[in-house]
């Protein structure tokens, strides 16, 4: 297929939101409060991956980067996540502790970007996460050296087998001093409801000095 055929495809491509919408007397005061009724219908409705949000941070040139990592934790203390503190997204945000979250969920024509300051979770929470994933998974975290350029895929699949062995009498392991938690702590939440016409509904939160400040966006 020609790629002129492709664009001409994509520029068709057309979708009608109509199943809600969303008003400032809809939302809680609480942002927090309204995320946790958003995200509480999205595990409801049993979406392939309510969890899922792309995580965007940004690289030593300027230039953003963005990925999609699983929501593992949240509370009025921000939103957490857990990856390799070496890899790519963990060296940008030890350079640049600001980064930007998006949760869609297109089966209910809704998504949420929040924006805010990320900091490490504790030790203990990292460990008491880390173990509770399956073992597979605890070597897995082990084996590979995330976001590094290696030969081959063997790379990877020696070391998980050589860990296996090492392992194979534990029920967990210990935690990985390079893995671990981050929370990202949100000063801006957005909340977006598809509605017709394209007229959506765009409901924000701005943290400032007298808390958090709700308000309406044009579509």
């Amino acid at each position: 297929m020609a790629l002129t055929t492709i664009s001409a495809d994509l520029a068709a491509l057309r979708r009608s939101y109509a199943m809600a919408s969303l008003s400032e007397s809809d939302v809680s005061p609480d942002p927090f409060v309204q995320m946790e009724r958003w995200l509480q219908e999205a595990l409801s409705s049993q979406l392939p991956e309510p969890t899922a949000m792309t995580l965007a941070t940004v690289s030593a040139d300027g230039l953003p980067n963005a990925r999609v990592v699983l929501l593992k934790g949240f509370d009025h203390r921000g939103l957490v996540f857990y990856t390799n503190y070496e890899s790519r997204k963990g060296v940008e945000l030890a350079q640049n502790p600001q980064a930007a979250l998006l949760f869609f969920w297109p089966e209910l024509e809704r998504q949420v970007r929040i924006k805010g300051r990320t900091e490490r979770v504790s030790p203990d929470e990292s460990l008491t996460y880390f173990q509770s994933r399956p073992k597979e998974s605890q070597l897995g975290a082990w084996a590979s050296p995330q976001s590094q350029v290696i030969s081959g895929r063997d790379v990877v699949e020696l070391r998980y087998q050589e860990l296996v062995e090492q392992f194979k009498h534990d029920e967990v392991l210990p935690l990985p001093p390079f893995w671990g938690g981050y929370r990202v702590v949100p000063t801006y939440f957005e909340f977006w409801q598809g509605r017709p016409s394209r007229l959506h509904d765009r409901i924000c939160y701005q943290h400032g000095d007298q808390g958090w400040a709700i308000a309406r966006l044009a579509p």
